[in-house]
């Protein structure tokens, strides 16, 4: 547990008038606001999220 990798993802463009699955795996990943940057979990599930939305989002490995 202590030796999970972890990704910094940082909402950077708007939800507004995307998909509603779209907006799922935003929500997914803990991020409710612009500018907003969670650290999630380095895990395939996480990863398929992140790249659905990776238009979005700006992502770094911690």
């Amino acid at each position: 547990m202590a030796n999970e990798k972890k990704i910094k993802v940082t909402l950077v463009k708007s939800m507004f008038g995307r998909g509603s699955k779209h907006m799922a795996c935003v929500k997914g990943l803990g991020l409710r606001r612009m500018h907003q940057t969670v650290e999630v979990i380095d895990t395939p599930e996480n990863r398929g999220m992140i790249n659905k939305v990776s238009y979005l989002l700006k992502t770094e490995e911690v």
